[in-house]
């Protein structure tokens, strides 16, 4: 073993213990950390029996036992106990030693901390990690951010510890300056949560459109696996509608309760798109619907007392889960094409320069939206840097072209027999209004300007002239001052 540790990590819960046990079987020693000590000798004397680890009962102990510049992952849970931890490191480390916070945390903490970090002359990097605690053992994907100078440091541990794709490019790359690296983390898990909504959604209409046991189910799920849709949550899905109960015997998936949880940063990413005036209702309604599940109380109340339909369906059941396949697609290429528009509009926003066509490298293997077709959203951006949406590549447009019949033909089926489906229904909105020339958008001006004289813009007029109509002739010329927020 080392005389000093490579990297040190705080924090021994499922994404630090398996983060530790990939970077010490790629040859790094780690030191070890937890503030309840008691789980860091559970963990020398259990899965890290044997191996090239340091264990520590105290921070200065971690700190010691580093190589110069000293490198301290933080896997902690977000918000103030990051902060925390950073006070408390602080003092311990000198110049040019690394703060890696490895958790979720919100964006705009990282740019602060990055900004307090370097006034200490410290270097701060905040890496998104994805893949659950079978990347972080296997593979994860990494996406760094912070300050441009720690990079040199990390890359050789990062890039080693991370997934690879098949030409053996690891999944994991510098993203850019600040924040850079926990939006785009933060990007990854809105996709995720309306990935997850769409799979779901899927689920219900074989469930309860057309009766369909999770055995059957299952079998979908693994042959949409081997097709376009082939993708980790897709897998997964399948292997769940497969799983029985050992204590009742039943499907695995019937004795859970319905009521969702989330953690935040599907929320940060809507609010991300309501700060910087970018629309993502897919990622958002992804996010009602696990609000609206959790209420389940209230549900179970109003279902007995509002009428609607029943739900089942009759005819031909293959037509239909071929036209649930492509609406699936379909509802999942505008779901990225959200993403993609979020952060072109954060990279102009914060001056990041991020590169979307490596982003989508980033996501091809260890993280839990890697799919087939991250592989066409790269080409796109390679042909086309400044891709306005993915929907406008040619690839895209011609799959949504083509999905699109059997899109709507889900969408009705859904409304028929009173089956929410959010997410596949509001991405189909998205299409059509991404292709509207023309939205009602106009009226709404008009209303704006007649209750509050809030002005408007003119189609016979050049862009960024405002006017005032005196709706009533009692209202004067006066004029609200024009601005969006």
């Amino acid at each position: 073993m080392k005389d000093r540790a490579d990297i040190g990590v705080v924090g021994l819960a499922v994404m630090g213990e398996n983060l530790i046990l990939n970077m010490e079987s790629h040859g790094f020693t780690v030191a070890c950390f937890n503030r309840t000590t008691a789980k860091v000798d559970a963990f020398l004397t259990g899965r890290g029996k044997g191996k090239n680890l340091i264990g520590c009962h105290r921070l200065p102990e971690l700190v010691a036992a580093l190589a110069r510049p000293r490198k301290v992952m933080m896997m902690v849970r977000a918000g103030r106990p990051v902060d925390d931890l950073i006070g408390e490191l602080t003092p311990l480390l000198e110049p040019g030693d690394l703060l890696i916070d490895g958790g979720n945390s919100h964006y705009p903490d990282t740019i602060r901390r990055c900004q307090t970090a370097a006034a200490g002359n410290l270097l701060y990097v905040g890496a998104g990690v994805s893949g659950g605690e079978e990347g972080a053992l296997k593979g994860p994907s990494i996406m760094p951010g912070g300050h441009p100078e720690a990079w040199p440091h990390i890359q050789p541990i990062f890039q080693a510890i991370a997934a690879k794709v098949d030409d053996g490019t690891p999944c994991c790359e510098w993203l850019g300056p600040d924040g850079a690296g926990h939006f785009v983390k933060m990007v990854h898990n809105g996709i995720e949560y309306g990935d997850m909504q769409l799979t779901a959604e899927a689920y219900h209409l074989m469930a309860q459109g057309w009766g369909m046991t999770p055995a059957e189910m299952a079998e979908v799920f693994r042959r949409w696996n081997g097709g376009e849709l082939d993708s980790y949550l897709i897998e997964i899905t399948a292997d769940i509608l497969a799983k029985t109960d050992d204590e009742t015997g039943r499907p695995m998936v019937d004795v859970i309760l319905d009521a969702a949880g989330q953690k935040g940063t599907g929320k940060w990413t809507s609010q991300a798109g309501l700060d910087l005036g970018v629309g993502i209702p897919q990622i958002a309604e992804a996010v009602f619907a696990r609000c609206l599940s959790a209420i389940k109380e209230e549900r179970v109340a109003a279902a007995g007392k509002l009428p609607g339909p029943k739900g089942g369906h009759s005819g031909d059941r293959s037509a239909f889960l071929a036209d649930l396949e492509r609406a699936v697609y379909a509802a999942k290429i505008c779901s990225y094409a959200q993403g993609y528009q979020l952060l072109r509009a954060a990279s102009t926003e914060h001056g990041w320069n991020l590169n979307f066509g490596d982003i989508a490298l980033l996501w091809r293997g260890g993280c839990i939206i890697r799919a087939r077709f991250l592989g066409d959203i790269k080409r796109a951006f390679d042909a086309e840097p400044t891709l306005a949406n993915l929907l406008l590549a040619p690839f895209f447009r011609d799959k949504v072209a083509a999905a699109q019949e059997a899109w709507r033909r889900t969408v009705v089926a859904a409304v028929e027999g009173g089956i929410p489906i959010p997410a596949i229904s509001t991405a189909l909105n998205y299409y059509d209004a991404y292709r509207c020339e023309r939205l009602p958008a106009n009226l709404l001006q008009a209303q704006r300007d007649y209750f509050g004289a809030h002005t408007y813009e003119r189609i016979d007029k050049p862009r960024g002239e405002f006017f005032h109509t005196n709706w009533t002739g009692q209202g004067g010329a006066t004029a609200s001052t024009t601005y969006v927020v």
